[in-house]
């Protein structure tokens, strides 16, 4: 095996990786808005991510047999990716085109203090900013998400080599980085959906590497900055308050993330947009879907299709559900302190990303995302580990697709009670279980060598 890596191997995956991105080339070419000048422009950006890509591998590995084989993982995700971008989603045709449209009929970024859109200032830069351009804004949209999807892998790779720093010559930050821009809710959630989950993702996985290593002041900036574009960045905040409890983050460290995010939002207010618009969008967002859950493979799933219940009193119990569930691991942090180690901290990571989104009412199949990604680099991290990995990316993918084809996958029918997802549910909840079960190990040997 080392005698096909070190010389085989290479040169086979370079050579797949140049056909792969020709082929990149030759699609560009047949996409159905683009014209001469716009199928131009989207091959090179593409042939520029890949070319980033491969330069960020050499830049963390120093290797050049590292970037051979990546370019065949590199080639495949940009050739899927260009064959997803003539799709039109939605969430796009309802909602992101008409923001464009917005910016472009109204100035770009002269617009910026109008009211447009439900997401927060800095993607509504990025739509003011692509105004000017002539290229259509379907491909800009998906161009941005795939170039946070290039940042996202090279996050998977850091957070993993932080994790098996003590294991020299690992290939998993390797393994993370190509299956990270293979993973199918990744490619699936920007270059068809035109949605922007890899932009945060990326930011939060950048944010957990750094934290690990202990550069503590540019963690908290990322994670701030990831908040300042998601909401759904809180899922894994409490880690920050975790590693805080544990005396790993001091608590002066913290004040960066008020700071940075008023940063965020500092170019909005020059430009007119009153403060109570920037801070009212997330609190507007939490009240714009009054379903219990929408498509998200949660616990509220568990609950029969039809079934009369008050849904009020089941999402309060869910938020506090949720809420426990933080204070329990904050309370772990302070109970572990200089005993929590990076792999226990990950774990928790885990747990959050997967527990707390699963237990929240009014949960999309895309707020699942950063399970996907921190249970890949977990996984790769420690291959015992892969069951979660498997269980929470497969009820992501399976929530995906009922959306995207309109049609639930697994209809359950028990006696006179039907459950229109239960199976992704149940998919999650083992996920969530394995998660746990692995911390509660952790935490039982941290604690038995407090007792020895």
């Amino acid at each position: 095996m080392d005698k096909l890596w070190t010389k085989r191997l290479p040169p086979l995956c370079a050579a797949l990786g140049g056909v792969l991105l020709a082929g990149t080339v030759a699609s560009c070419f047949g996409l159905e808005r683009a014209g001469g000048d716009d199928c131009a422009f989207i091959v090179l950006a593409l042939l520029a991510m890949a070319a980033l890509a491969a330069v960020l591998v050499w830049l963390e590995t120093r290797s050049e047999r590292a970037v051979m084989i990546m370019l065949a993982p590199i080639g495949a995700a940009m050739l899927v990716r260009v064959l997803c971008l003539d799709y039109a989603s939605g969430d796009y045709n309802t909602f992101l085109s008409h923001w464009y449209e917005y910016f472009k009929i109204n100035g770009g970024f002269s617009a910026m203090a109008g009211s447009v859109g439900d997401y927060n200032v800095p993607y509504l830069y990025f739509m003011a900013a692509i105004s000017y351009f002539n290229v259509p804004d379907l491909y800009l949209i998906k161009l941005l998400s795939i170039l946070w999807d290039v940042a996202l892998a090279w996050g998977c790779l850091r957070l993993v080599r932080s994790l098996t720093r003590e294991r020299q010559g690992s290939r998993a930050p390797l393994i993370a980085f190509g299956t990270a821009l293979l993973l199918p809710t990744v490619v699936l959630n920007g270059a068809l959906w035109a949605q922007c989950d890899a932009i945060y993702g990326a930011l939060c996985i950048h944010a957990a590497a750094l934290v690990l290593e202990g550069k503590n002041k540019t963690s908290v900036a990322l994670i701030a900055v990831a908040f300042a574009f998601k909401l759904q960045a809180v899922f894994i905040l409490p880690l920050w308050g975790v590693l805080w409890l544990a005396g790993r983050v001091k608590f002066r460290e913290l004040w960066v993330f008020p700071l940075t995010y008023f940063a965020t939002i500092v170019p909005a207010l020059l430009m007119g947009k009153p403060l109570s618009d920037i801070l009212g969008v997330y609190f507007n967002q939490m009240g714009e879907y009054p379903r219990l859950v929408l498509n998200a493979p949660s616990v509220y799933q568990f609950i029969p299709y039809g079934i009369a219940l008050d849904e009020n009193l089941a999402a309060r119990l869910g938020i506090i559900a949720a809420g426990v569930l933080a204070l329990i691991l904050l309370a772990l942090g302070f109970r572990l302190r200089d005993r929590l180690d990076r792999d226990a901290a990950m774990t928790m990571a885990v747990v959050l990303c997967v527990g707390v989104p699963f237990l929240l009412p009014h949960m999309h199949e895309r707020y699942f995302f950063l399970a996907d990604v921190f249970t890949l680099c977990w996984a790769c991290a420690n291959v015992r580990r892969v069951p979660a990995a498997v269980l929470a990316a497969g009820a992501s993918l399976a929530s995906y697709c009922v959306y995207l084809r309109l049609e639930y996958n697994f209809v359950l029918r028990l006696g006179e009670y039907t459950f229109v997802m239960g199976v992704e549910a149940l998919a999650m909840l083992a996920a969530l279980i394995f998660a746990m079960y692995v911390l509660v190990g952790q935490i039982w040997k941290c604690t038995k060598g407090e007792m020895a």
